[in-house]
């Protein structure tokens, strides 16, 4: 048997405990050192504190990046089922809900915390909180981190799980990527990710808090880049709801690149312009005395009408339906199917729940997660330029690179 490898692990997020974990059962003594009071605080705040921990739909498709193939072997390498078992083993019930979304039985982020914790313990793993690493010094055999307070701590091998700048309020700012290029890596610009979209218009303000169940697409110079389906929120600065946030790193990355996009809402996506019209010609009959705006009762939302009307280009919203001309229903029905909004950018870091760029994977090996650069030094989660949509492909993927990361640290 060869020696016992010293390994350090910075951040205590989902993939940093699962490197702990997974490089202290292959015999490594292990040290998290995390800034925060405590290990965890991200993964306490996902899927609303139920923790979405994973999917059984995982699949290269609903992941980004750009190099997104990178992370295939990876995902395979401890995939959702070594996921689910590595759980169970540790107490964690699951349960599959709509998209494949997985949960723990108990509806707990913290019961997922405590059983991670536990094994941490078991394993006589070290956590170290309040410790922020400032710099990585690499010696002859050894690395040096020098902490914030300028204590040192050596170690021979180093995992870097600090995530990306998403939720900056549990501790991922970014010191990671620094770390990173410091020692010479190099990383791929950052931008919000699964976040809520700035729009420019002037009905923001009443429609604030209007839900409805819709299509919503991310559109450039009329070609749809994504389009998601579910509750669409307006606010008052833009708009929210999941398909938003799923669709919200498409619209980063042309904001990126300083294109001109917008949001196009199809309010009934279960209907086609022909069908709407049809809908629309009998309702408008059935009470001709009523006033077009009282006649979309029942029908929309009440403070959706009349700014519905209004930008559809309806001059008189008060006008009797039994008044309302073919050409002016018409123009109700395309702006319901292609209601148009210009996009001015994303809410901030803070909103958001991942982080797209990050540590260029292709200075990574993709089989041990160490660096082509600096031998001994390891990657995990989303510190890294890959991202993952809503629904658990996240936490996935911090899971399968951390366990992999942590085991082959873990050799001597």
């Amino acid at each position: 048997m060869g020696k016992q490898v010293n390994v350090l692990v910075i951040g205590g997020g989902a993939a940093g405990l699962i490197a702990a974990i997974a490089a202290a059962r292959n015999g490594a003594k292990v040290t998290i050192l995390e800034k925060m009071d405590r290990v965890g605080k991200k993964l306490l705040a996902t899927g609303n504190g139920r923790c979405n921990f994973t999917n059984i739909n995982i699949d290269l498709r609903f992941f980004h990046g750009s190099n997104v193939r990178f992370a295939q072997g990876v995902l395979k390498a401890f995939d959702v089922e070594q996921t689910l078992s590595f759980f169970e083993y540790l107490g964690v019930a699951h349960k599959i809900e709509d998209g494949g979304k997985i949960f723990p039985m108990s509806d707990q982020a913290s019961s997922m915390l405590d059983l991670l914790r536990y094994e941490i313990q078991q394993l006589g793993i070290e956590e170290c909180c309040n410790a922020e690493v400032i710099k990585i010094q690499r010696n002859d055999r050894e690395f040096e981190l020098v902490l914030k307070d300028g204590s040192v701590v050596e170690g021979e091998k180093v995992i870097i799980t600090t995530g990306g700048k998403a939720s900056p309020q549990f501790g991922s700012d970014g010191d990671g990527h620094r770390l990173a290029v410091d020692l010479g890596h190099r990383s791929v610009e950052t931008f919000p990710a699964l976040v809520q979209l700035k729009l420019n218009a002037p009905f923001l303000k009443a429609l604030k808090g209007v839900k409805f169940i819709g299509e919503v697409s991310v559109v450039k110079e009329g070609q749809v880049l994504r389009r998601e389906r579910g509750e669409i929120l307006f606010t008052d600065y833009g708009i929210s709801g999941p398909p938003v946030l799923q669709l919200s790193r498409r619209a980063g990355e042309a904001l990126m690149k300083r294109d001109k996009i917008h949001i196009q809402i199809d309010m009934f996506p279960d209907l086609d312009e022909d069908e709407l019209m049809e809908m629309l010609e009998i309702r408008l009959g059935y009470q001709p005395q009523k006033t077009l705006e009282f006649s979309f009762t029942g029908l929309l939302n009440k403070r959706l009408t009349p700014v519905v009307l209004k930008e559809a280009g309806i001059k008189d919203s008060q006008k009797k339906c039994g008044e309302v001309s073919l050409t002016e229903t018409k123009k109700i029905i395309r702006f319901l199917k292609q209601w148009k909004i210009k996009i001015t950018g994303t809410q901030s870091w803070k909103n958001a729940q991942t982080t797209a760029g990050g540590i260029d994977v292709g200075e990574i090996d993709a089989k041990t997660m160490e660096s082509k650069l600096i031998s001994g030094l390891y990657f995990a989660g989303e510190v890294m330029d890959i991202d993952g949509d809503c629904g658990g492909f996240n936490l996935q993927w911090a899971w399968s690179s951390g366990y992999v990361a942590g085991e082959y640290a873990a050799l001597d």
